[in-house]
């Protein structure tokens, strides 16, 4: 008769770590169980894990103080996944009382360690001037670091390269360089620089492209960026660009008279 019950600690500490890694993300009615096993037996990768299921209420019921605890946990043992995600709870206040400050101390050991979601955290802070001084510079060279990588991270990155390119924050005002990025950030899947994007070419008169792009912002944006997208948008004087503008991200169709 097969064994089917479920694997011990000692089971899960003799996998190699890509098989270990195989088995905790492994779908199955015994998930949860088999990530809390190993958490509690000091597996970094599991207690990151449980950290978010229980940060977001996936398959345990949410409970923010307990995620920051295991987050604090993976943290101690030098993950910087889990340290970045520390960073987030005390920047928003998930289990834990809000501390820029410390959220940007997380922020900072991960970014150096090369982590790009802690590179694009620091540099928001840096920007913001919140929990750090206010030193856009550092920002934009924290941002250029996390702007390397392949994902959706690089990607939002660009997108803020972009706008320190067409603002003139720490550089010339550029607008040809804050377009290419905006374009970079918009073709990465980031829907804040689909927007950025779609706007300057309406302003270069290449509305149909930018008609298209505000499609992709529809498709990708949260409800609250939406708002303010369509806000900004009919605020324009161009009847007709409004019209057509505010049909492509709200996927209404254009009034016929």
């Amino acid at each position: 008769m097969t064994d089917m019950s479920p694997p011990t600690l000692a089971d899960l500490s003799a996998m190699s770590a890509e098989a270990l890694a195989a088995r905790l993300v492994e779908p199955g009615g015994d998930r949860a169980a088999l990530i809390r096993i190993a958490a509690e037996g000091g597996v970094a990768q599991a207690q990151l894990l449980l950290g978010q299921m229980l940060l977001d209420g996936i398959e345990l019921p949410a409970d923010p103080r307990a995620a920051f605890g295991w987050f604090n946990r993976a943290a101690a043992q030098h993950d910087m996944f889990a340290l970045n995600m520390v960073g987030r709870c005390y920047e928003l206040g998930w289990g834990v009382a809000v501390d820029f400050t410390r959220a940007a101390e997380c922020y900072r050991v991960a970014a150096e360690q090369g982590l790009a979601e802690a590179q694009y955290n620091l540099a928001t802070r840096l920007a913001l001037g919140e929990g750090v001084a206010q030193d856009r510079g550092a920002a934009l060279d924290w941002f250029r670091k996390a702007a390397r990588d392949p994902g959706l991270i690089g990607a939002k990155a660009a997108n803020y390269i972009g706008s320190f390119h067409e603002d003139g924050w720490a550089v010339k005002p550029d607008r040809a360089a804050a377009l290419r990025h905006y374009r970079t950030a918009a073709e990465g899947g980031d829907f804040r620089g689909a927007f950025n994007l779609a706007r300057l070419l309406a302003e270069d008169g290449e509305r149909d492209e930018a008609l298209a792009w505000l499609g992709k912002v529809r498709e990708a944006a949260t409800p609250a960026f939406l708002l303010k997208a369509a806000d900004f948008l009919g605020q324009s004087t161009d009847e007709h660009w409004r019209a057509a503008a505010l049909a492509a991200l709200l996927d209404k169709k254009e009034p016929t008279c």
